[in-house]
């Protein structure tokens, strides 16, 4: 094991600077992806700054019309919050088919989003609920903060600290998992916005989350499953690997689509 200097900051200032004199550093929130990683010296970090103990990082409150998420905030406890389920029924119950109790009680939203993984849940949660990326220098819009796989809008050095959701007329959530690690092969959330339907895609796409125009123009002209057969999704743009090919992806797009339609019905 090489040797990694540990940080416990108690600001997100205090722990930009440590990222910053680092030279290789990486935010510790849970580690469900990070530390794994590093058992297998897929990544080495010079420092590691752990942030899940900073002040104001972590908790849930209502807002005007929706729900505020502190980035260190675990998947069970979002799944477990009154506040969730009374605003976001469906957030809760994705955060609440996120992993094992183990991955639950220790992985956290904002490293989830973070990393943006290309099967992972809230990513597709936050792109349909046009959510508010807030890090500790801006506020971003979902929209602009995913950028392909394993990319954002981050900058060097810039940390998420919360998560801003409004409230839909109403969502809903299904995936088709991997039945080892839970992941979505392809997982698919809409929701019914004051802007109007927005459907995001997470598991299935080449460049990881995305939003369906065609599933969203069809739905806000006949909001059912038969507008859903109408549409065309093309599999060139799938992902392919040992778990589903790029056919087999595109037609579970079409199933949890009506899945996460009739949970909204």
């Amino acid at each position: 094991m090489y040797q990694t200097k540990y940080h416990k900051p108690a600001s997100a200032a205090e722990a930009t600077s440590a990222l910053a004199a680092a030279t290789e550093g990486k935010i510790l929130a849970g580690g469900q992806t990070l530390l794994p990683t590093m058992k297998l010296h897929l990544a080495s970090p010079s420092d590691l700054v752990d942030i899940r103990k900073i002040d104001g990082m972590s908790g849930i409150s209502f807002s005007n019309n929706g729900v505020n998420i502190g980035a260190a905030t675990t998947h069970a406890e979002v799944a477990a919050s009154a506040a969730v389920a009374a605003q976001i029924p469906s957030l809760a119950d994705l955060a609440g088919g996120i992993g094992d109790p183990a991955v639950r009680h220790m992985g956290t939203m904002g490293g989830s989003l973070a990393n943006n993984d290309p099967a992972a849940d809230y990513p597709a949660a936050a792109l349909a609920l046009a959510a508010t990326i807030v890090t500790n220098e801006r506020e971003i819009a979902a929209d602009d903060f995913f950028q392909g796989l394993f990319s954002t809008a981050l900058n060097d050095n810039e940390i998420v600290t919360q998560v801003k959701f409004n409230a839909p007329n109403r969502s809903g959530y299904a995936k088709f998992k991997n039945p080892a690690s839970r992941y979505a092969i392809v997982g698919v959330f809409i929701a019914e916005t004051a802007s109007g339907i927005r459907v995001a895609v997470t598991g299935a796409g080449e460049d990881g989350v995305f939003l369906h125009e065609g599933l969203q123009k069809a739905l806000a002209a006949n909001f059912s499953a038969d507008a859903i057969d109408t549409v065309n999704i093309d599999a060139s743009s799938m992902n392919s690997d040992l778990h589903a090919d790029q056919a087999y992806r595109a037609n579970l797009v079409k199933v949890m689509a009506k899945k996460a339609l009739h949970k909204m019905l």
